[in-house]
C-alpha cells in the first residue's frame, strides 16, 4: 500500500493495553504500513472533539480504551455522526464480567497502572529478600518491613520469599552459638521482628532429611541432638534479648506462620 494507514489509540489513562491489543491485531496483517498515535489522558468531551477532528480528515480508526460511561457514549455519538470507525476495546468484556459474574466495575482509570505497581513492588521485595537472606549485609535489617531470628532449618527463607510476594520486605538472620549476631538486630524496632522456634525433635528429623538429600549419610553434629538443644537454648537468649514475639513453627506450615506474623504486626501497627 502506498498510503499509511492510522490508528487513533484513545484511552483515559496512559493507554498500554490498547496499545498491546492494537498491535496484536496489527501483526495478523503483515505487509501494512499502519501508523499508531496515542491520545492518553482523555478527559473531557473537548479532548474527544479533537481525537475526532484529526481522525476525520484521514483513513483511520479509533481504538479507545475509555471506562467513564459518559466519556464512552460521547466518543460513539461523535464517530458515528462523522463516519469515523471506533472501536470499543474494554466493555464487551467489562459487560460479559457484569453479566456473568453479578459484579459492577468500578469505572476508574488507571487501575492497570496500580497492578503494575503492585507489580515492581512485589518485584522490589522479592529483590530484597534475596539480598538480605540468611544475614547478608545487616545494614538491610533496618531497611526491611519484617526481620526473622531463628536456627538453621526453620524455614526462615521459604518463609522471606512468601511474604515478599505479599510485597513486604524481609531479612533473615541465622542464630548460631559461635556467631555472635549483628548489633543492629538489638537497634531496629523490636515490633518488626520475629523469632522462629521449633522442637528438638522435629529439628532433628528435619536436618537429618537435609544431610539425607545432600548425600551425607554419616552421623554429622549439624544433626545430633546436643547440638540442637545448644542453638534453640541460643537461640532463645537472642530473642528474649532483643524482645521480640516468638513463633513455634514445629507444626505450621508456610502459609500458617506467614498469617500468625502479618496478623501478629498489623494488630501491632507496624505497618501503618
Amino acid at each position: 500500500m502506498s498510503n499509511k494507514e492510522v490508528v487513533y489509540v484513545v484511552s483515559d489513562s496512559v493507554g498500554e493495553t490498547a496499545d498491546m491489543m492494537v498491535k496484536a491485531v496489527m501483526s495478523q496483517f503483515l505487509g501494512q504500513d499502519v501508523e499508531i498515535k496515542h491520545f492518553s489522558y482523555v478527559e473531557n468531551q473537548q479532548d474527544i472533539n479533537n481525537v475526532i477532528t484529526v481522525s476525520k480528515y484521514t483513513h483511520s480508526i479509533i481504538a479507545y480504551t475509555i471506562v467513564l460511561p459518559s466519556l464512552k457514549q460521547y466518543l460513539d455519538q461523535r464517530a458515528e455522526e462523522e463516519g469515523i470507525t471506533a472501536v470499543d476495546l474494554m466493555h464487551p468484556l467489562l459487560d460479559a464480567f457484569t453479566q456473568k459474574f453479578n459484579i459492577e466495575p468500578n469505572h476508574q482509570p488507571g487501575q492497570m497502572r496500580k497492578l503494575d505497581e503492585n507489580y515492581f513492588k512485589r518485584v522490589e521485595a522479592i529483590e530484597f529478600a534475596v539480598k538480605y537472606d540468611d544475614g547478608q549485609e545487616a545494614r538491610g535489617l533496618k531497611q526491611a518491613d519484617i526481620v526473622i531470628v531463628g536456627v538453621s532449618r526453620t524455614s526462615k527463607t521459604p518463609l522471606s520469599m512468601y511474604l515478599a510476594n505479599k510485597k513486604f520486605k524481609v531479612a533473615n538472620v541465622p542464630l548460631i552459638p559461635e556467631i555472635p549476631p549483628p548489633q543492629e538486630l538489638f537497634t531496629i524496632p523490636r515490633k518488626k521482628c520475629v523469632g522462629l522456634i521449633i522442637t528438638p525433635e522435629k529439628l532433628n528429623s528435619i536436618r537429618k532429611e537435609r544431610l539425607k538429600s545432600l548425600g551425607l549419610t554419616t552421623p554429622a553434629n549439624y544433626a545430633s541432638l546436643d547440638r540442637i538443644l545448644t542453638e534453640l537454648d541460643h537461640a532463645e537468649q537472642i530473642m528474649k534479648k532483643i524482645g521480640c514475639p516468638i513463633i513455634d513453627v514445629s507444626n505450621k506450615a508456610i502459609e500458617e506462620t506467614a498469617d500468625v506474623i502479618l496478623a501478629m504486626f498489623n494488630k501491632r501497627g507496624s505497618f501503618a
